[in-house]
């Protein structure tokens, strides 16, 4: 697949579900119960403080950033690109575009949590998150290993708008 088209980011909606579900089922692999069902989704999504950001190529939703903001405080939900997609640049693009859509909120620092092993841990840590939490034990994978859940925080002041 050609990776040289122009990707948008765009505003996201409940209207988004569907194409949200399917990027999750492509890019979170179930052994980790990670990926969040549709119900929780579309739960979250009407919420106050709440947005979705969509990376797409056309008209073809190809990955998405799930965010909220409570006061000064913003969190990245979730993060997922589809597997064919992955190390083309659309996941820092939609850490860009989560960032920037904090900032304009009031963000005065952003937060996310993720299993310690995950390969996305590079890519947030380039993004300007850096650990400062851990909790034992929260993943159980194949086989019964277990992982860590890792807590990443960046100050507003650190990111470019």
């Amino acid at each position: 697949m050609s990776k040289a088209r122009q990707i948008t980011l765009c505003d996201g909606s409940l209207a988004d579900l569907d194409s949200v579900m399917t990027v999750m089922r492509d890019s979170f692999n179930p052994a980790f119960g990670e990926a969040w069902t549709g119900p929780q989704c579309s739960g979250l999504l009407p919420m106050p403080g709440v947005w979705l950001t969509l990376a797409r190529d056309e008209d073809e939703v190809i990955g998405f950033a799930l965010g909220r903001i409570v006061i000064r405080e913003a969190e990245l939900l979730l993060l997922a690109v589809r597997n064919d997609w992955q190390r083309a640049g659309i996941g820092l693009l939609l850490i860009d575009g989560f960032t920037v859509n904090a900032l304009r909120r009031g963000a005065e620092r952003m937060h996310l949590e993720v299993r310690d092993g995950n390969h996305a841990v590079k890519l947030y840590n380039r993004a300007g998150f850096h650990e400062v939490g851990r909790r034992k034990n929260y993943y159980r994978g194949p086989d019964g290993k277990v992982y860590d859940a890792l807590t990443l925080s960046k100050d507003a002041k650190n990111s470019a708008a």
